[in-house]
Protein backbone atom coordinates (compact mmCIF):
# COMPACT_ATOMS: atom_id res chain seq x y z
CA UNK A 1 0.00 0.00 0.00
CA UNK A 2 1.28 3.46 -0.92
CA UNK A 3 2.28 5.84 1.86
CA UNK A 4 0.08 8.66 0.52
CA UNK A 5 -3.23 8.96 -1.30
CA UNK A 6 -3.31 12.05 -3.51
CA UNK A 7 -6.45 13.34 -5.22
CA UNK A 8 -5.48 13.99 -8.84
CA UNK A 9 -7.60 16.77 -10.36
CA UNK A 10 -6.41 17.68 -13.89
CA UNK A 11 -9.41 19.84 -14.79
CA UNK A 12 -9.56 21.44 -18.23
CA UNK A 13 -7.34 22.31 -21.17
CA UNK A 14 -3.64 22.53 -20.43
CA UNK A 15 -4.38 21.51 -16.85
CA UNK A 16 -4.17 17.91 -18.03
CA UNK A 17 -0.83 18.51 -19.75
CA UNK A 18 0.92 20.23 -16.84
CA UNK A 19 -0.35 17.51 -14.50
CA UNK A 20 1.30 14.93 -16.77
CA UNK A 21 4.49 16.90 -16.33
CA UNK A 22 4.18 16.89 -12.53
CA UNK A 23 3.63 13.13 -12.59
CA UNK A 24 6.91 12.65 -14.47
CA UNK A 25 8.75 14.43 -11.66
CA UNK A 26 6.90 12.63 -8.85
CA UNK A 27 7.50 9.23 -10.42
CA UNK A 28 11.16 9.96 -11.13
CA UNK A 29 11.74 11.01 -7.53
CA UNK A 30 9.79 7.96 -6.35
CA UNK A 31 7.12 9.68 -4.30
CA UNK A 32 5.36 6.80 -2.57
CA UNK A 33 1.84 7.77 -3.54
CA UNK A 34 -1.35 6.50 -5.09
CA UNK A 35 -3.01 9.03 -7.39
CA UNK A 36 -6.82 9.00 -7.39
CA UNK A 37 -8.42 10.70 -10.38
CA UNK A 38 -11.23 13.16 -9.69
CA UNK A 39 -13.77 14.55 -12.15
CA UNK A 40 -13.72 18.35 -12.11
CA UNK A 41 -14.14 21.06 -14.71
CA UNK A 42 -16.13 22.48 -17.59
CA UNK A 43 -16.91 19.10 -19.14
CA UNK A 44 -18.88 18.09 -16.06
CA UNK A 45 -20.70 21.41 -15.87
CA UNK A 46 -21.86 21.03 -19.46
CA UNK A 47 -23.08 17.45 -19.23
CA UNK A 48 -24.06 17.19 -15.55
CA UNK A 49 -24.69 20.77 -14.43
CA UNK A 50 -21.99 20.47 -11.77
CA UNK A 51 -18.29 21.22 -12.38
CA UNK A 52 -17.45 19.61 -9.03
CA UNK A 53 -19.54 16.42 -8.70
CA UNK A 54 -20.19 15.06 -5.22
CA UNK A 55 -18.34 11.85 -6.14
CA UNK A 56 -15.19 13.96 -6.43
CA UNK A 57 -15.46 15.64 -3.06
CA UNK A 58 -16.38 12.29 -1.48
CA UNK A 59 -13.23 10.78 -2.99
CA UNK A 60 -11.09 13.68 -1.79
CA UNK A 61 -12.16 13.03 1.80
CA UNK A 62 -10.33 9.68 1.58
CA UNK A 63 -7.03 11.28 0.51
CA UNK A 64 -4.20 13.14 2.21
CA UNK A 65 -4.12 16.15 -0.13
CA UNK A 66 -4.84 17.13 -3.74
CA UNK A 67 -3.01 18.48 -6.77
CA UNK A 68 -5.16 20.50 -9.15
CA UNK A 69 -4.49 21.52 -12.75
CA UNK A 70 -6.60 24.27 -14.29
CA UNK A 71 -10.23 25.24 -14.75
CA UNK A 72 -12.24 26.88 -17.51
CA UNK A 73 -14.73 29.46 -16.22
CA UNK A 74 -17.17 31.47 -18.32
CA UNK A 75 -19.84 34.14 -17.64
CA UNK A 76 -23.19 32.87 -16.35
CA UNK A 77 -25.10 33.41 -19.61
CA UNK A 78 -22.49 31.59 -21.66
CA UNK A 79 -22.25 28.85 -19.05
CA UNK A 80 -26.01 28.25 -19.19
CA UNK A 81 -25.98 28.11 -22.99
CA UNK A 82 -23.31 25.39 -22.96
CA UNK A 83 -25.33 23.04 -20.77
CA UNK A 84 -26.82 20.02 -22.50
CA UNK A 85 -30.39 20.96 -23.62
CA UNK A 86 -32.16 18.92 -20.95
CA UNK A 87 -30.43 20.91 -18.17
CA UNK A 88 -30.92 24.45 -19.46
CA UNK A 89 -34.28 25.02 -17.78
CA UNK A 90 -33.32 23.58 -14.40
CA UNK A 91 -32.24 26.88 -12.85
CA UNK A 92 -28.61 25.80 -12.53
CA UNK A 93 -25.96 28.43 -11.76
CA UNK A 94 -22.28 28.00 -12.50
CA UNK A 95 -19.98 28.51 -9.52
CA UNK A 96 -16.21 28.11 -9.63
CA UNK A 97 -15.24 24.63 -8.42
CA UNK A 98 -11.95 25.81 -6.94
CA UNK A 99 -13.81 28.42 -4.87
CA UNK A 100 -16.23 25.69 -3.78
CA UNK A 101 -13.34 23.45 -2.77
CA UNK A 102 -11.89 26.23 -0.65
CA UNK A 103 -15.21 26.73 1.11
CA UNK A 104 -16.33 23.09 1.44
CA UNK A 105 -12.98 21.94 2.84
CA UNK A 106 -12.44 25.20 4.76
CA UNK A 107 -9.13 25.82 3.01
CA UNK A 108 -8.91 29.26 4.56
CA UNK A 109 -5.23 29.90 3.84
CA UNK A 110 -3.99 30.56 0.33
CA UNK A 111 -0.21 30.54 0.60
CA UNK A 112 1.56 31.92 -2.45
CA UNK A 113 5.38 31.95 -2.58
CA UNK A 114 7.01 34.42 -4.97
CA UNK A 115 10.73 33.72 -5.14
CA UNK A 116 13.04 35.12 -7.79
CA UNK A 117 15.01 32.27 -9.37
CA UNK A 118 18.59 33.31 -10.20
CA UNK A 119 19.11 33.65 -13.93
CA UNK A 120 15.40 33.96 -14.77
CA UNK A 121 15.20 36.54 -17.56
CA UNK A 122 11.62 37.30 -16.53
CA UNK A 123 12.53 38.59 -13.05
CA UNK A 124 11.46 42.24 -12.68
CA UNK A 125 14.36 44.42 -13.84
CA UNK A 126 16.68 41.48 -13.32
CA UNK A 127 16.17 41.55 -9.53
CA UNK A 128 17.09 38.33 -7.75
CA UNK A 129 16.48 39.43 -4.15
CA UNK A 130 12.69 39.10 -4.24
CA UNK A 131 11.23 36.59 -1.80
CA UNK A 132 7.65 37.45 -0.88
CA UNK A 133 5.05 35.05 0.45
CA UNK A 134 1.43 36.20 0.21
CA UNK A 135 -1.14 34.88 2.67
CA UNK A 136 -4.60 35.38 1.22
CA UNK A 137 -7.76 34.62 3.20
CA UNK A 138 -9.53 32.08 1.03
CA UNK A 139 -13.14 31.70 2.18
CA UNK A 140 -14.58 35.14 2.98
CA UNK A 141 -14.31 38.67 1.67
CA UNK A 142 -15.78 39.58 -1.69
CA UNK A 143 -15.53 35.95 -2.83
CA UNK A 144 -18.01 34.64 -0.26
CA UNK A 145 -20.64 34.75 -3.01
CA UNK A 146 -23.23 36.82 -1.13
CA UNK A 147 -24.58 39.04 -3.90
CA UNK A 148 -27.88 40.59 -4.93
CA UNK A 149 -29.15 41.66 -8.30
CA UNK A 150 -31.70 42.79 -9.17
CA UNK A 151 -32.18 44.39 -5.75
CA UNK A 152 -35.63 44.43 -4.17
CA UNK A 153 -37.17 47.55 -2.62
CA UNK A 154 -37.28 45.68 0.70
CA UNK A 155 -33.54 45.07 0.65
CA UNK A 156 -32.82 48.67 -0.29
CA UNK A 157 -34.98 49.89 2.57
CA UNK A 158 -33.34 47.52 5.04
CA UNK A 159 -29.87 48.67 4.01
CA UNK A 160 -30.89 52.34 4.20
CA UNK A 161 -31.79 51.94 7.90
CA UNK A 162 -28.18 51.25 8.84
CA UNK A 163 -26.31 53.04 6.07
CA UNK A 164 -27.17 56.66 5.31
CA UNK A 165 -25.12 56.47 2.13
CA UNK A 166 -27.70 54.09 0.68
CA UNK A 167 -29.85 57.16 0.06
CA UNK A 168 -27.82 57.85 -3.09
CA UNK A 169 -29.14 54.63 -4.63
CA UNK A 170 -32.76 54.56 -3.45
CA UNK A 171 -34.06 56.00 -6.73
CA UNK A 172 -32.14 53.51 -8.84
CA UNK A 173 -34.51 50.82 -10.19
CA UNK A 174 -33.86 47.41 -8.67
CA UNK A 175 -33.15 45.87 -12.06
CA UNK A 176 -30.39 48.44 -12.60
CA UNK A 177 -28.70 47.75 -9.28
CA UNK A 178 -26.36 44.98 -8.13
CA UNK A 179 -24.80 44.59 -4.68
CA UNK A 180 -21.80 42.47 -3.72
CA UNK A 181 -20.81 42.06 -0.09
CA UNK A 182 -17.37 41.91 1.52
CA UNK A 183 -17.70 39.67 4.55
CA UNK A 184 -14.94 39.67 7.16
CA UNK A 185 -15.28 37.69 10.38
CA UNK A 186 -13.01 38.02 13.38
CA UNK A 187 -12.29 34.27 13.19
CA UNK A 188 -11.36 34.51 9.50
CA UNK A 189 -9.12 37.51 10.08
CA UNK A 190 -7.40 35.96 13.09
CA UNK A 191 -6.49 32.66 11.50
CA UNK A 192 -5.08 34.06 8.23
CA UNK A 193 -3.10 36.76 10.04
CA UNK A 194 -1.75 34.26 12.56
CA UNK A 195 -0.77 31.93 9.71
CA UNK A 196 1.30 34.75 8.20
CA UNK A 197 3.10 35.49 11.47
CA UNK A 198 3.72 31.82 12.20
CA UNK A 199 5.25 31.42 8.73
CA UNK A 200 7.50 34.41 9.35
CA UNK A 201 8.64 33.06 12.71
CA UNK A 202 9.23 29.53 11.35
CA UNK A 203 11.33 30.68 8.40
CA UNK A 204 13.15 33.55 10.10
CA UNK A 205 11.44 36.35 8.21
CA UNK A 206 11.43 39.72 9.91
CA UNK A 207 8.61 41.65 8.23
CA UNK A 208 4.86 41.08 7.93
CA UNK A 209 2.64 43.61 6.14
CA UNK A 210 -1.15 43.78 6.12
CA UNK A 211 -2.65 44.86 2.79
CA UNK A 212 -5.91 46.74 3.39
CA UNK A 213 -7.97 49.89 2.74
CA UNK A 214 -9.37 50.88 6.16
CA UNK A 215 -9.62 54.59 5.34
CA UNK A 216 -12.48 53.75 2.92
CA UNK A 217 -13.67 50.29 3.94
CA UNK A 218 -13.96 51.41 7.54
CA UNK A 219 -15.87 48.49 9.00
CA UNK A 220 -14.29 45.49 7.31
CA UNK A 221 -10.88 47.08 6.90
CA UNK A 222 -11.05 48.37 10.44
CA UNK A 223 -11.66 44.87 11.76
CA UNK A 224 -8.69 43.52 9.80
CA UNK A 225 -6.39 46.23 11.19
CA UNK A 226 -7.65 45.69 14.74
CA UNK A 227 -6.95 41.96 14.59
CA UNK A 228 -3.59 42.49 12.87
CA UNK A 229 -2.34 44.86 15.55
CA UNK A 230 -3.45 42.54 18.34
CA UNK A 231 -1.72 39.48 16.86
CA UNK A 232 1.41 41.45 15.85
CA UNK A 233 1.98 42.25 19.53
CA UNK A 234 2.50 38.52 20.14
CA UNK A 235 5.47 38.47 17.75
CA UNK A 236 7.74 41.26 19.00
CA UNK A 237 10.73 40.05 16.96
CA UNK A 238 8.81 40.76 13.71
CA UNK A 239 8.34 44.23 12.27
CA UNK A 240 4.66 44.65 11.39
CA UNK A 241 2.79 47.41 9.58
CA UNK A 242 -0.11 47.85 7.16
CA UNK A 243 -0.18 49.52 3.75
CA UNK A 244 -3.17 50.60 1.73
CA UNK A 245 -3.75 48.24 -1.18
CA UNK A 246 -3.37 50.96 -3.82
CA UNK A 247 -0.09 52.20 -2.35
CA UNK A 248 1.36 48.73 -2.02
CA UNK A 249 0.70 48.13 -5.73
CA UNK A 250 3.08 50.99 -6.42
CA UNK A 251 5.69 50.01 -3.81
CA UNK A 252 5.83 46.40 -4.95
CA UNK A 253 6.86 47.54 -8.41
CA UNK A 254 9.31 50.13 -7.11
CA UNK A 255 11.00 48.23 -4.27
CA UNK A 256 9.69 44.67 -3.83
CA UNK A 257 12.71 43.73 -1.72
CA UNK A 258 11.13 45.80 1.08
CA UNK A 259 8.53 43.08 1.70
CA UNK A 260 8.80 39.51 3.00
CA UNK A 261 5.31 38.37 4.08
CA UNK A 262 2.05 39.98 2.95
CA UNK A 263 -1.35 39.12 4.39
CA UNK A 264 -4.70 40.19 2.98
CA UNK A 265 -8.38 39.41 2.68
CA UNK A 266 -9.60 37.48 -0.34
CA UNK A 267 -9.92 40.05 -3.13
CA UNK A 268 -6.90 42.15 -2.21
CA UNK A 269 -4.88 38.98 -1.73
CA UNK A 270 -5.89 37.74 -5.17
CA UNK A 271 -4.79 40.96 -6.84
CA UNK A 272 -1.55 41.40 -4.90
CA UNK A 273 -0.47 37.78 -5.31
CA UNK A 274 -0.80 38.05 -9.11
CA UNK A 275 1.26 41.22 -9.05
CA UNK A 276 3.92 39.51 -6.95
CA UNK A 277 4.03 36.54 -9.31
CA UNK A 278 4.78 38.87 -12.22
CA UNK A 279 7.77 40.24 -10.31
CA UNK A 280 9.37 36.78 -10.43
CA UNK A 281 8.46 35.50 -13.87
CA UNK A 282 4.69 35.48 -14.27
CA UNK A 283 2.14 32.71 -14.52
CA UNK A 284 4.65 30.12 -15.70
CA UNK A 285 6.00 30.12 -12.15
CA UNK A 286 2.99 31.15 -10.05
CA UNK A 287 1.80 28.43 -7.71
CA UNK A 288 -0.12 28.22 -4.46
CA UNK A 289 -1.44 26.04 -1.69
CA UNK A 290 -5.01 26.19 -0.42
CA UNK A 291 -4.50 24.98 3.12
CA UNK A 292 -6.91 24.21 5.92
CA UNK A 293 -6.64 22.57 9.30
CA UNK A 294 -7.07 19.05 7.91
CA UNK A 295 -6.63 19.18 4.13
CA UNK A 296 -4.87 21.05 1.35
CA UNK A 297 -5.19 21.53 -2.42
CA UNK A 298 -2.13 22.69 -4.38
CA UNK A 299 -2.33 24.30 -7.80
CA UNK A 300 -0.69 26.41 -10.47
CA UNK A 301 -2.35 29.79 -10.72
CA UNK A 302 -2.76 29.94 -14.50
CA UNK A 303 -5.96 29.09 -16.34
CA UNK A 304 -6.79 26.34 -18.80
CA UNK A 305 -5.43 28.28 -21.84
CA UNK A 306 -7.81 26.75 -24.43
CA UNK A 307 -5.81 28.13 -27.38
CA UNK A 308 -2.84 25.99 -26.34
CA UNK A 309 -4.74 22.82 -25.46
CA UNK A 310 -3.16 19.75 -27.01
CA UNK A 311 -0.01 21.58 -28.06
CA UNK A 312 2.08 20.77 -24.96
CA UNK A 313 3.43 24.29 -25.20
CA UNK A 314 2.94 25.83 -21.76
CA UNK A 315 5.48 26.07 -18.97
CA UNK A 316 4.87 23.30 -16.38
CA UNK A 317 7.07 24.86 -13.70
CA UNK A 318 4.16 26.41 -11.82
CA UNK A 319 2.51 23.01 -11.46
CA UNK A 320 5.76 21.29 -10.57
CA UNK A 321 6.43 23.94 -7.92
CA UNK A 322 2.90 23.38 -6.62
CA UNK A 323 3.95 19.75 -6.39
CA UNK A 324 6.93 20.89 -4.33
CA UNK A 325 4.52 22.56 -1.90
CA UNK A 326 2.55 19.31 -1.77
CA UNK A 327 5.70 17.42 -0.84
CA UNK A 328 6.47 19.92 1.91
CA UNK A 329 2.92 19.55 3.24
CA UNK A 330 3.35 15.77 3.33
CA UNK A 331 6.65 16.12 5.18
CA UNK A 332 8.78 15.06 2.19
CA UNK A 333 11.24 17.92 2.65
CA UNK A 334 14.20 16.34 0.85
CA UNK A 335 12.05 15.68 -2.19
CA UNK A 336 10.73 19.24 -2.09
CA UNK A 337 14.30 20.54 -2.02
CA UNK A 338 15.20 18.39 -5.03
CA UNK A 339 12.26 19.77 -6.99
CA UNK A 340 13.32 23.33 -6.20
CA UNK A 341 16.88 22.49 -7.25
CA UNK A 342 15.64 20.92 -10.48
CA UNK A 343 13.59 23.98 -11.42
CA UNK A 344 16.39 26.41 -10.53
CA UNK A 345 19.02 24.56 -12.58
CA UNK A 346 16.67 24.26 -15.55
CA UNK A 347 15.98 28.00 -15.48
CA UNK A 348 19.63 28.90 -14.98
CA UNK A 349 20.87 26.74 -17.85
CA UNK A 350 17.90 27.43 -20.18
CA UNK A 351 18.82 24.50 -22.40
CA UNK A 352 15.36 22.95 -22.26
CA UNK A 353 12.68 25.58 -21.59
CA UNK A 354 9.34 26.65 -23.05
CA UNK A 355 8.60 29.64 -25.25
CA UNK A 356 8.08 32.10 -22.36
CA UNK A 357 11.73 31.63 -21.38
CA UNK A 358 12.95 31.92 -24.95
CA UNK A 359 13.04 28.21 -25.70
CA UNK A 360 11.22 25.76 -27.95
CA UNK A 361 10.84 22.77 -25.63
CA UNK A 362 7.53 21.04 -25.04
CA UNK A 363 5.84 20.77 -21.65
CA UNK A 364 6.89 17.18 -20.98
CA UNK A 365 10.44 17.77 -22.20
CA UNK A 366 10.81 20.47 -19.56
CA UNK A 367 9.53 18.06 -16.92
CA UNK A 368 12.15 15.50 -17.93
CA UNK A 369 14.86 18.18 -17.72
CA UNK A 370 13.72 19.26 -14.27
CA UNK A 371 13.78 15.65 -13.11
CA UNK A 372 17.30 15.16 -14.51
CA UNK A 373 18.53 18.27 -12.69
CA UNK A 374 16.72 17.28 -9.50
CA UNK A 375 18.60 13.97 -9.45
CA UNK A 376 22.06 15.52 -9.87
Amino acid sequence: MAKYRIAWLPGDGVGKEVMEAAKIVFDGLKLDAEYIHGDIGWEFWCKEGDPLPKRTTDMMKTTDAALFGAITSKPQKEAKNELVPELRDKGLTYFSPIVRLRQEFDLYCNERPNIAIPGNPLNLNGKEDINITVFRENTEGSYAGVEYGPVSDELKAALAKDSPKMKFFMDTPGEDLAISTRIITRKGAERIIRAAFEHARKFGKKKVTLVEKPNVLRKTGGLMVEVFEKIAAEYPEITAWFDNVDAIGMWLVKCPEKYEVLVAENLFGDIISDLCSQLVGGLGFAHSGNIGSNYAVFEPVHGSAPKYTGMYKVNPMATILAGKMLCTYLGEHEMAARIQKGVELTVKERKVVTYDLGGTAKTLEVAEEILKNALK
